[in-house]
């Protein structure tokens, strides 16, 4: 789950430089191991577009929306 370090750096809290990179890390690790934006959105009190953003500027490979499709017809 979550670092005890990235855990202490609740909502509102600015977060810059070393505290910045490494959380991206973290969580570019916990996404690509299939963990959800809004899951690490939740678990480090942070919003989801904080941690959209930061996997973003982590270059991290964001997956497409999942679920089915309204439209979709079946066989």
């Amino acid at each position: 789950m979550a670092d005890s370090s990235i855990t202490d750096l609740g909502k509102g809290k600015r977060i810059t430089g070393g505290d910045r990179s490494s959380m991206a890390d973290d969580l570019r690790k916990r996404y690509d191991g299939g963990e959800s934006i809004r899951s690490l959105a939740t678990s480090t009190n942070r919003s989801y577009g904080f941690v959209h953003r930061l996997l973003s500027e982590s270059g991290a490979t964001l997956r497409s929306r999942g679920g089915a499709n309204r439209n979709s017809k079946k066989a």
